[in-house]
């Protein structure tokens, strides 16, 4: 069979960086971007010289078009998987979070995504079984206090996802959204908010790898699902949110962030 690539955004820290380390073991020619030189630089020793790493800031649509042209001139223009993962977020009071921190969430965790996605499409549509996975979040259940700006942007990714899984269909890719509730990354190495501290931080960053991998290898015929929660929490939270009036699902948060 000829090696299968998957690119993985955010790859310097945590949820990407494990993902990255997850598919090189498959045997996976892995994609790894990221903004931070020197993680770049740890995880490229880590991963070995088959496979590429190197920087992007997926705010930038003509870098992710650079990049994806650089490796189509390795995989002879294919794609197997794109995971979108890089995301950053600003905790507290919604008022009391500047405007330049909320607007640079939108920009990384919904037009990075937009700019993946639109970008890689057509590598995406020329590889059969291709996979798009998007990284979304259980805050993307109900609108999460303490951190509104970036539950929004969950809700959009959860948005996009379902759009394109119904869009992309007929072109043969697969498209998944990955929900995990709070996960042990740098991320939330300074965040503390009544959520956290009332459900804890239980997940590990490979706990949410080796559900990104289940998701792309499970060849499944029929209909696939597109969410997928990671733990029996976010598990739960998901099923909930499918069929709770959003009336109690607002008297659960309320519970879930209360000091």
């Amino acid at each position: 069979m000829t090696r299968q690539t998957v690119m993985i955004t955010g790859a310097t820290a945590g949820i990407g960086r494990a993902t990255a380390l997850r598919f090189a073991k498959e045997g996976y020619r892995v994609a790894a971007y990221g903004r931070n030189p020197a993680a770049l630089d740890s995880l490229r020793e880590k991963l070995g010289p088959d496979h590429i790493v190197e920087t992007l800031d997926v705010r930038d649509a003509e870098a992710w078009a650079a990049r994806l042209a650089e490796l189509a001139d390795v995989t002879g223009g294919t794609l197997n998987v794109l995971v979108n993962n890089a995301g950053i977020l600003s905790s507290g009071n919604f008022a009391e979070i500047p405007l330049e921190d909320q607007r640079r969430i939108i920009e990384v965790n919904v037009v990075g995504y937009i700019n993946g996605c639109h970008t890689a499409y057509p590598y995406l549509r020329a590889t059969p079984g291709a996979h798009l996975v998007n990284m979304a979040s259980a805050s993307a259940t109900y609108g999460q206090r303490e951190l509104a700006t970036y539950s929004a942007s969950k809700f959009a990714v959860r948005g996009l996802t379902e759009a394109l899984d119904l869009e992309w269909a007929g072109d043969d890719i697969g498209v998944s959204a990955v929900w995990p509730l709070y996960v042990e990354t740098g991320m939330l190495d300074d965040v503390d908010i009544a959520t956290t501290r009332n459900i804890g931080v239980n997940l590990t960053a490979d706990d949410v790898a080796k559900t990104v991998l289940s998701i792309v290898n499970n060849r499944q015929l029929g209909p696939r699902a597109v969410h997928h929660g990671v733990g029996l929490k976010a598990r739960a939270l998901l099923a909930a949110s499918d069929v709770t009036p959003s009336f109690i699902m607002r008297e659960f948060n309320k519970i879930l962030s209360r000091n």
